[in-house]
C-alpha cells in the first residue's frame, strides 16, 4: 500500500502527505543509495582501525588471529550493507517515492495524559501501567512513568522498558510516546542503553556498554513515525522512527480480526490458552521489521485494552518468542500462562 493511501485512511491533518509529482526524483531510493555508500564507507573505516589494532599485537599467532578475523567481519559487514540496500528498496515499494517528512501541528496532540481525548486502544499510554514480558531467556519489564517529555512542542509519556537475563539488567530504554486527538499514537524517540555485567568485576554490576539506536525526533534530523493507528487496515504501512543508520523499523498491518484457528500462518508459535483469553476476532496483529536487520522480523499481537500479548520474533539464527505473563491493569492478565 502507497504512503499516499495510508495517509488519507490514518494520518488525518495532522499528517503532511508525500504526493511526488509524476517524474519527479525517487527521493525514497535515492537514500537507499546514500545510505548503502555511507555503509560501505563505514566498514572500510572500522576494518582500517582493526588493522591498527592487530599491528599492535607482538604474539605472532594472535596477530594472524586478529587478520582473519578483520578479513571476515569486513566481508560481513559489505554483506549486511548490500543486504540494507535491498531491504530499504523493497520497503520503498511499500512507502512510495516522496521524501518522508512528517509535519505535525502540537494542538493535534494530547498534553493531560490523565486524561486523554481519544486514547488508543491497542497501545495504551495510561500512568501506572505495567507489563511483564518472558521468553528467549529474558525477563521484559514495561512501565508507563508518571513522567512526560516535550518534543517539538509535543508533550510525550515517558515508557520504562528494561530487559533482565538470570536477574541481571541488559538493557534499560526511556521511550518517549505522544497521543493524537485522532487515535494515533507516536513514537518520538528513545534512550537506550544496553549493559553487561563482567565475571571478576568487583563489586560485580551492570555496566553500560552501548547506546546503538538512541534517537530522538529532531535532534541530527531525526523524525519520529506512528507507534500505532488509530484506525488500522490490513496492508497499512508505516514507519516507526527515521533515525537513518540508527534506528529504522517498518510496520505492516496483517490483520485487524486475529482469532486462533483461523490462519495457520498467524497461529504460528502463538500459545492457544494465550490467544483464546484476550483475542475474540479482535486482535490485530502487525509484522515489525528494522531496515537495518535484513531477512528478520517480528509478528506482535496486540489486544484491545491491553497492547502488546505476543512477539515471535522470525529469524534464521532462531525464532524467539515473547509473552506477556503478567500486567497490573486488566483482570485477564490474572494467572497468564508462562512460556
Amino acid at each position: 500500500m502507497k504512503i499516499t493511501g495510508l495517509i488519507a485512511i490514518a494520518v488525518v491533518s495532522i499528517f503532511v502527505g508525500f504526493a511526488v509529482a509524476e517524474g519527479a526524483a525517487n527521493i525514497c531510493s535515492e537514500t537507499a543509495d546514500a545510505l548503502f555508500v555511507a555503509c560501505k564507507a563505514g566498514v572500510k573505516d572500522d576494518s582500517f582501525v582493526m588493522k591498527a589494532k592487530c599491528l599492535n599485537l607482538t604474539d605472532s599467532s594472535e596477530r594472524a588471529d586478529c587478520f582473519a578475523e578483520l578479513a571476515s567481519d569486513k566481508k560481513d559487514g559489505l554483506d549486511l550493507c548490500a543486504g540494507q540496500r535491498d531491504t530499504r528498496l523493497e520497503t520503498c515499494k511499500l512507502l512510495g517515492p516522496g521524501p518522508y517528512d512528517p509535519q505535525l501541528n502540537p494542538a493535534g496532540f494530547d498534553s493531560d495524559f490523565t486524561n486523554l481525548t481519544n486514547p488508543n486502544p491497542y497501545f495504551p499510554l495510561t500512568i501506572g501501567y505495567q507489563w511483564k514480558f518472558e521468553g528467549g531467556g529474558e525477563v521484559n519489564v514495561v512501565d508507563v512513568l508518571n513522567e512526560t517529555k516535550l518534543i517539538n512542542g509535543i508533550r510525550c509519556i515517558v515508557f520504562q522498558d528494561q530487559v533482565f537475563v538470570n536477574g541481571n539488567l541488559t538493557e534499560s530504554t526511556n521511550d518517549w510516546y505522544a497521543q493524537a486527538l485522532n487515535k494515533n499514537a507516536w513514537y518520538f524517540g528513545e534512550e537506550t542503553g544496553e549493559y553487561e555485567t563482567f565475571e571478576g568485576d568487583n563489586p560485580q554490576k551492570p555496566e553500560l556498554v552501548n547506546i546503538d539506536g538512541s534517537f530522538k525526533a529532531g535532534r541530527d534530523l531525526d523524525k519520529g513515525g506512528i507507534i500505532f493507528l488509530g484506525n488500522p487496515h490490513p496492508g497499512d504501512v508505516y514507519l516507526e522512527e527515521f533515525s537513518l543508520g540508527n534506528a529504522e523499523d517498518a510496520t505492516v498491518i496483517l490483520s485487524t480480526n486475529y482469532s486462533y484457528g483461523n490462519d495457520s500462518e498467524l497461529d504460528q508459535f502463538v500459545p492457544k490458552q494465550l490467544a483464546d483469553r484476550f483475542c475474540s476476532g479482535n486482535c490485530v496483529v502487525t509484522k515489525n521489521f528494522s531496515l537495518l536487520e535484513p531477512g528478520i522480523f517480528a509478528r506482535k499481537y496486540y489486544a484491545q485494552g491491553v497492547g502488546v500479548i505476543l512477539e515471535v520474533e522470525i529469524n534464521p539464527d532462531g525464532n524467539t518468542v515473547s509473552q506477556l505473563v503478567d500486567c497490573n491493569f486488566d483482570s485477564r492478565c490474572t494467572g497468564l500462562p508462562t512460556p
